[in-house]
């Protein structure tokens, strides 16, 4: 079963490799990637995934998304279930934002 990490917590690991090896050159392109775009902490990050999922429509997957990419518009939302041909109501995209607001 995959588990999906949010950017924050991929940061956190490469950092603790960093420490402990040379990373190759993917695995520092992949860290500086991380350090420049996660904007939370691991931890409020996870928090807020853990948060997200406790919405009946929210998944990991997109909640890990959702917390990578901090949404504040609802067509940024939107964008993340385009793929799957699906369309959340109004009501539930503001929920998703209400719940993200509490961590930016």
């Amino acid at each position: 079963m995959a588990k999906y990490l949010t950017l924050a917590e991929v940061k956190d690991i490469l950092r603790e490799e960093n420490e402990k090896r040379d990373l190759n050159s993917l695995q520092k392109s992949a860290l500086a990637h991380a350090e420049e775009f996660a904007k939370l902490s691991a931890e409020d990050s996870r928090k807020l995934v853990e948060e997200l999922m406790q919405l009946d429509f929210v998944d990991e997957r997109h909640a890990v998304k959702i917390a990578d990419i901090l949404p504040i518009h609802p067509d940024q939302v939107r964008v993340l279930y385009t793929k799957e041909k699906i369309v959340l109501p109004p009501e539930d995209i503001k929920k998703i934002l209400d719940i993200v607001a509490k961590y930016i």
